[in-house]
């Protein structure tokens, strides 16, 4: 659990009569408070979200990942929400995992404070009894895992019935994890009227489930990029024979200033750590089973750069903000093409250069091929071993592309061709404009 008291109240401040979130219609502390962080001018996202939000509109924002979704929400939630009464908050941001909930609650702090907002993070793998206390003394704003929310509303120790505002952030990995029950149990004990926001890299499929049942006439926006800062993600598929696929990947990793492995299970990261190590290359591990403190502990070293090296399950693809990793590693390919731009997503953000490698040992030939078909990705698979030159410097050679017919006898399970992308059902409306560039959170 982490908590953020608020602030004495200070007086109003004077700023910049054309700074450009004033025009969005946030007020001169908030604006103070981000230009203090060097946040100047709103993101494409936030341009498009914070009127709509600060109106009450239900929305649905998309954009891609570190566009400054964070304080596309946070800001127009902190600046029009209510007190929080002991027990009964007024408001509540439901993310899919505590790394998250505890990055969320840093952005949102320095404008709570100002305002004299209590912030609470609650998430499973702590104790409750801090938890408790913490909402009994009155809490305004619940920065929750749907699973420790849910625990804490069964065991009646807070009350939804005086939440008026909800936003759910990485909507789709909730789909994907299989929280939309617990989601939907939060959100049928929230009182009414109540404001919904939806935020996402995507939204598809299952979330039209929570816009549909939740939201009442939502406009979606989605954020173009923006001008003159389309990041450089190179692919490279590398075909390995088993037995030298750890060397392949220490030789991968001895060079960047910071790579990331991702494998499927958390077993396999911590066997693949211990083979690096043995390979000369030290790596922090990073998945599920792994207690808050050291999950904390390896986030940090990693984001300071005392670990160049991390090894991690998909827990990591999604809502991890981690500056500067040069290597997106694929150590196992991922289950499907949404995993894979979300794995891949570490990198090449914000208008920086990354490379995303993938290793593809010889049974895995088709299940990569058909990975590749439904990622448009035409880089074609380039054997390698562990002493090839070209692994030292991957941005420096460039893959033969090949046409992606369907492989003979490929096996597909679960695919079902392309999904519906984005959308407004029912009437929803949708508002699609540029925005200029700016610091992102």
């Amino acid at each position: 659990m982490t908590r953020h008291a608020p602030a004495p109240r200070q007086a109003e401040p004077v700023i910049d009569p054309d700074n450009a979130f004033l025009a969005l219609g946030i007020t001169a502390r908030s604006a103070e408070v981000l230009a203090k962080r060097e946040i100047t001018e709103p993101t494409p996202i936030q341009t498009l979200c914070i009127p709509d939000a600060l109106a009450g509109r239900d929305l649905c924002g998309k954009a891609r990942t570190g566009s400054g979704k964070t304080l596309a929400f946070g800001i127009p939630l902190l600046e029009k929400m209510g007190k929080g009464r002991p027990r009964h908050p007024a408001a509540f941001v439901l993310v899919p995992t505590r790394e998250l909930a505890t990055q969320v609650m840093n952005a949102f702090a320095p404008i709570a404070a100002t305002r004299g907002l209590r912030l609470l993070a609650v998430y499973g793998g702590v104790s409750l009894v801090p938890q408790i206390r913490a909402i009994a003394a009155g809490i305004d704003v619940v920065i929750a895992t749907p699973g420790r929310l849910n625990d804490l509303l069964m065991r009646n120790e807070m009350s939804a019935s005086e939440v008026r505002t909800v936003v759910i952030d990485e909507a789709d990995q909730m789909a994907d994890l299989g929280f939309l029950p617990q989601v939907r149990r939060i959100m049928d004990q929230v009182g009414e009227p109540r404001q919904t926001m939806l935020f996402s890299a995507t939204l598809d499929g299952d979330i039209d489930l929570l816009v549909k049942k939740y939201q009442t006439d939502p406009v979606f926006h989605e954020a173009p990029a923006e001008e003159g800062e389309e990041s450089v993600m190179l692919h490279r598929f590398i075909a390995v024979e088993p037995n030298d696929k750890v060397a392949v990947a220490a030789a991968i990793a001895s060079g960047p200033e910071r790579t990331i492995f991702f494998v499927r299970t958390q077993r396999a990261v911590e066997r693949l750590a211990i083979q690096l190590n043995r390979e000369g290359v030290p790596a922090a591990t990073l998945h599920g089973r792994m207690s808050q403190p050291k999950r904390e502990r390896a986030l940090a070293d990693f984001s300071s750069g005392r670990a160049r090296v991390m090894v991690a399950t998909n827990i990591a693809a999604r809502g991890i903000h981690v500056d500067g990793i040069d290597i997106v590693v694929h150590h196992d390919p991922p289950e499907d093409a949404k995993t894979y731009l979300h794995r891949s997503g570490r990198t090449a953000r914000a208008g920086a250069s990354g490379v995303v490698v993938t290793l593809v040992e010889p049974e895995m030939a088709g299940e990569v091929h058909q990975l590749r078909r439904q990622a448009g990705l035409r880089e074609a698979v380039v054997p390698m071993n562990a002493q090839d030159p070209r692994l030292a410097d991957l941005t420096a050679w460039e893959p033969p592309l090949e046409e992606l017919t369907q492989p003979r006898n490929a096996a597909t399970p679960g695919f079902r061709g392309p999904q519906r992308q984005w959308g407004p059902p029912r009437g929803g409306q949708r508002r699609n404009q540029g925005g200029s560039g700016g610091r992102r959170y």
